[in-house]
């Protein structure tokens, strides 16, 4: 069996989860070097899982002709560099989302590195999500007909750090880069206009660094169909995941994922369990798919699910979600282009 031997950059919470998901569930691939400036920390952590070399130097994974593919989950504002320096030493990547920290970069990204010789994948793991998976099966049954209406929702438990808030660069671009890819990847269609807006109902300081912690998008899409998407930072209840497409001959609804699907009725109220809580724990399988997704597509020379045109168009949606919601106005995705 043909091996694929990775590298990680970035060990935070989601660098964690690949690399963990890579040696429990991907016989296929063999992480060699776990590259993060935190190297007594990195070190600490992966005794667990087995003996890697361990570098607080992320280009020395680049620079190792042993490797062949690297996982990037550092902070966004080093995806477009660590992207276009690991290309350059000719490594398949898989990137977290967004796939640039700005729509200028995302573009330069998506001009040069369309066509390299090397697979690309952005990490939209609702793409590879049991639950996501089946509606787009669904519509590409046909037996919902022609798709007039999707209705997407997503909404965290807990706000984020307000430091984090700040470096995120926006609810547009860090929480509904999601539901923009979600839109484009059921449909089958571009956006062609967004209408945008937002509110600060949950903590002052995040209007304060000019974002929102509660939006929502309308999404015109080139065949016509409507997208409706809502989010909010925080919820008392857990992970609130869903999503709804009407179409000509019927409609699929996604509820949320629970610990259980017992339903108790008695005369007091009827109830069940509560949303999973939050991300680790609502899409964990999917996190495992898409890396398993990605090894295959090198080791077999498959397309990939979500490239840099993916990660492209998300942003350029999103950047007119900004403007949309900071000018009052709806914005004809042709206009950034």
């Amino acid at each position: 069996m043909e091996t694929l031997r990775i590298g990680v950059i970035g060990l935070g919470r989601l660098g964690r989860i690949h690399t963990t998901n890579l040696i429990q569930h991907v016989p296929e691939a063999k992480v060699k070097t776990l590259a993060d400036p935190r190297v007594d920390e990195t070190k600490k952590w992966a005794e667990r899982l087995g003996d890697f070399e361990i570098t607080a130097n992320w280009q020395d994974v680049l620079e190792d002709p042993e490797i062949d593919a690297v996982v990037i989950a550092s902070p966004t504002t080093l995806h477009g560099e660590m992207l276009k320096a690991a290309v350059k030493a000719k490594k398949h990547v898989f990137m977290e989302k967004p796939l640039a920290h700005n729509l200028e970069t995302a573009r330069e990204l998506y001009k040069n590195l369309k066509d390299t010789g090397v697979k690309i994948q952005i990490a939209f793991n609702r793409r590879f999500d049991h639950n996501f998976r089946k509606v787009k099966d669904f519509i590409d049954s046909g037996e919902l007909g022609e798709i007039h209406l999707i209705r997407t929702t997503s909404r965290d438990p807990h706000l984020p750090d307000i430091e984090f808030v700040k470096k995120s660069g926006g609810i547009f671009f860090d929480f509904m880069i999601h539901e923009f890819d979600t839109a484009r990847f059921l449909t089958g269609s571009e956006v062609v206009e967004v209408y945008a807006g937002g509110s600060v109902l949950l903590d002052p300081r995040i209007g304060e660094a000019g974002d929102f912690d509660t939006a929502y998008a309308i999404l015109k899409m080139e065949n016509g169909a409507i997208c409706a998407i809502d989010v909010s930072r925080k919820t008392t209840y857990g992970y609130d995941q869903r999503v709804e497409v009407f179409g000509s001959k019927g409609s699929a609804r996604a509820e949320n994922d629970r610990e259980t699907n017992v339903i108790v009725s008695t005369e007091a109220a009827v109830c069940s369990d509560k949303p999973l809580y939050y991300f680790p724990q609502r899409y964990m399988q999917s996190f495992a798919n898409e890396i398993r997704a990605f090894v295959e597509s090198v080791l077999e020379d498959k397309d990939v699910s979500a490239g840099v045109e993916a990660g492209y168009y998300s942003i350029l949606v999103a950047r007119a979600a900004d403007i949309s919601a900071k000018e009052n106005r709806s914005v004809k995705i042709a206009e950034l282009i």
